[in-house]
């Protein structure tokens, strides 16, 4: 028990330093006055261990506890668990917190998956009510064996390989990317903590669930484990060894896929170019590093391969577009870039009378218009009062945008200024009287500019922004 409580306190304490004090050293000054900390707690074996230890480690340093339960009603004891939970850290003094899910079904990730997604942005839901920054959870060796074991299972690379950090943040799960999750018994094993719960003074729930051979990590657990631990003794130890070889391999890989894509990127897109001189397995973790900056959903390695093939072989001039969920990969001119999918989006006509305001949303459109007083531009008072409407993308329309210029149409327009085709539905044309005012992208017709008049209005396209009508 003592050495499992020295383990605990030094696992802990690295990972309070990483969490509130800076790279120089100096003490976060948000958590000068007394740190919080929450557990994520089901009232299961492991959580109950963490509670009791993550107890005594706080009433030591004067810490605030918080223990967060989330009560999914899939279990016909759900209710009897959330009552033992709120009791037992009332007995322990505690600070207890619930939250109640309902966990969809109908996502097609499979209920397990949708109630670990529940779960957790309850839990960092809870932790943003609370000011809490540091989330721990009962994560241990065995289930680090598991989550490599199954990962292997499944094919993944080295970043699933690498399991489950000490401590790393979680905006995905969580919500925020100001929250830690951290796992202070990850170097404990399984057995460790059923001895030390033996000399607590305490119970714990049962999840009949744990028992459930139709899920994957059950399995694992009740069938092929024992029989990895009968004929290879302690071999979690060395599983756990082995994800941290991959942590580091896989660390290895994001500082080149940083540094490749400094040297590749321009603005938030990879230039084409730059990309050809990297061999396949560096375009390969560039993308990866890419789709992780945005968040997305890392895709199979065969939709890399695919992906790159295109990008690299199609013509010059061909429209490479590759589908992620809700993404595209697309290629235009030099530029690979990352935008979301809009393809299936409707952009129907929008009328309104324009009366004096600064901004007009679409949210059609995805942006707003902005009217705003200029040396040049449409004559303010001409305009107020006028019927305006809103069409969608016709690249064959003309527009003359200056007095010495030619009428040109907007897909030349488009052309000149670089921007692809599939931004140009994005953007909003502006009609009087069926006749083209403004193109977003390029501007205003020349023939409706007016210049030195003090109601001067200058018209321009937010991409992306505000919602509703400011005056």
């Amino acid at each position: 028990m003592t050495d499992i409580r020295e383990k605990f306190k030094r696992a802990l304490g690295d990972i309070l330093v990483r969490v509130f004090f800076s790279e120089g050293g100096d003490v976060d000054p948000a958590c000068v006055k007394r740190p919080a900390l929450a557990i994520a707690y089901s009232g299961g074996l492991d959580s109950s261990v963490l509670l009791h230890l993550a107890k005594e480690y706080a009433s030591v340093r004067g810490m605030l506890l918080y223990a967060f339960h989330v009560h999914h009603g899939l279990s016909p004891n759900a209710d009897a668990w959330l009552s033992h939970c709120d009791k037992e850290c009332g007995r322990l003094g505690v600070r207890f917190e619930s939250r109640r899910v309902a966990v969809s079904k109908e996502g097609g990730t499979g209920l397990e998956a949708a109630a670990r997604a529940s779960r957790y942005a309850a839990l960092g839901d809870m932790c943003r009510t609370h000011g809490i920054r540091l989330l721990l959870t009962a994560h241990h060796q065995d289930d680090q064996a598991e989550t490599v074991l199954l990962q292997m299972l499944r094919g993944a690379g080295v970043a699933g390989l690498s399991g489950m950090d000490l401590a790393n943040v979680a905006p995905a799960l969580l919500g925020s990317a100001d929250i830690t999750l951290a796992r202070p018994l990850l170097s404990l094993a399984r057995a460790e903590l059923a001895t030390c719960m033996a000399g607590l003074d305490a119970s714990h729930i049962e999840d009949e669930s744990n028992a459930d051979l139709h899920y994957s990590r059950n399995a694992l657990r009740h069938r092929i484990m024992p029989l990895l631990q009968e004929y290879f003794p302690g071999f979690q130890d060395r599983v756990a060894r082995s994800a941290r070889h991959a942590q580091f391999a896989q660390r290895i890989l994001d500082q080149t896929a940083q540094t490749d894509w400094e040297s590749c990127r321009e603005n938030d897109w990879l230039r084409m170019d730059a990309v050809r001189n990297l061999d396949q397995d560096r375009f390969s973790n560039v993308l990866r590093f890419w789709l992780g900056k945005r968040g997305l959903h890392m895709p199979t390695t065969a939709w890399l391969q695919q992906a790159q093939e295109q990008l690299l072989v199609a013509r010059e001039d061909a429209q490479v577009c590759i589908t992620l969920t809700d993404h595209e990969i697309r290629r235009y001119r030099n530029r690979i870039m990352l935008v979301p999918n809009t393809r299936h989006n409707v952009y129907e006509n929008v009328l309104f009378t324009w009366c004096g305001e600064k901004r007009v949303c679409l949210s059609e459109y995805g942006g707003t218009l902005t009217f705003e007083m200029a040396k040049q531009g449409v004559d303010g008072d001409w305009l107020c009062g006028r019927s305006l409407e809103v069409r969608g993308y016709r690249g064959e329309l003309r527009l003359k945008v200056a007095h010495d210029r030619p009428s040109r149409s907007l897909k030349a327009h488009f052309q000149e200024r670089g921007i692809p085709a599939w931004e140009r539905r994005q953007l909003p044309l502006l009609f009087l009287d069926g006749d083209l005012i403004y193109a977003a992208g390029i501007g205003m017709a020349s023939r409706y500019l007016a210049e030195g008049e003090k109601t001067c209005i200058h018209i321009s396209w937010e991409p992306g922004s505000g919602s509703g009508t400011a005056s």
